[in-house]
């Protein structure tokens, strides 16, 4: 672990955190919430409906079950999502309720290569880049550049080990055993504000906030793609 064979049979599933849409959780994301230190539909009024406009178009990397996928859409009535995931999510997610703007690829791996270039206005992960070691967030950050247009943003929830031990391994859900074994080993890899943001850099991105602060366990990384 995370390889990209654990990656693709370790969610198949679908993995689900409630209704983001709501002010009161039901009990998923409470579950969730209590875990990460925040409140998931703040991160969504306060971010989210700030950042994104009506048309924009919005490349979404594991959605899972679409929790954060329909939040998204619910602010682009004009707008586009199209979702990458080893999984086939249609089932889940059901594009065909949302009139040809909701668009699921299956993919075997992170190149993007179905997706046409310049073409995306945010790129957004929530949940995937905690189980993704810098390597591989590396690689997925440096193979969606060329798909955003210029200026355009990137926001991704990820793991940091700093801000897990000041709140708490318990609290976290993340087994302390972890700070013993080797990142292959583990499902939660190591990473850190300041390696996140230097892999963004060296993947081709302006960091413009290495954490938004929304949450007490983990970071939200927004990044922009350069426009020269």
């Amino acid at each position: 672990m995370p390889t990209l064979e654990w990656l693709k049979q370790e969610f198949d599933y679908g993995y689900d955190s409630g209704d983001i849409m709501t002010t009161r959780p039901d009990a998923q994301r409470a579950k969730e919430e209590h875990m990460i230190g925040g409140s998931y539909f703040n991160f969504y009024r306060k971010f989210l409906h700030a950042k994104l406009r009506p048309n924009d178009r919005v490349l979404e990397l594991g959605p899972g079950q679409g929790s954060w996928t329909r939040a998204i859409l619910s602010l682009i009535p004009e707008g586009e999502v199209h979702t990458c995931d080893f999984q086939d999510v249609t089932p889940w997610l059901a594009p065909d309720r949302y009139a040809g703007r909701l668009f699921c690829h299956q993919v075997e791996d992170n190149s993007f290569a179905v997706l046409p270039d310049s073409y995306f206005d945010l790129f957004f992960s929530f949940g995937v880049f905690v189980h993704c070691n810098l390597p591989l967030i590396g690689e997925i950050l440096a193979n969606a550049l060329a798909k955003m247009k210029p200026g355009g943003l990137a926001v991704h929830n990820y793991g940091d080990w700093t801000k897990l031990t000041k709140w708490g391994w318990d609290r976290g859900g993340v087994p302390f055993e972890f700070t013993t074994l080797p990142d292959d080993k583990i499902w939660w890899p190591r990473n850190t504000r300041e390696n996140m943001a230097a892999m963004a850099r060296q993947s081709g991105w302006n960091v413009v906030e290495p954490d938004l602060g929304f949450f007490q366990r983990d970071g939200i990384i927004l990044l922009e793609r350069p426009i020269a």
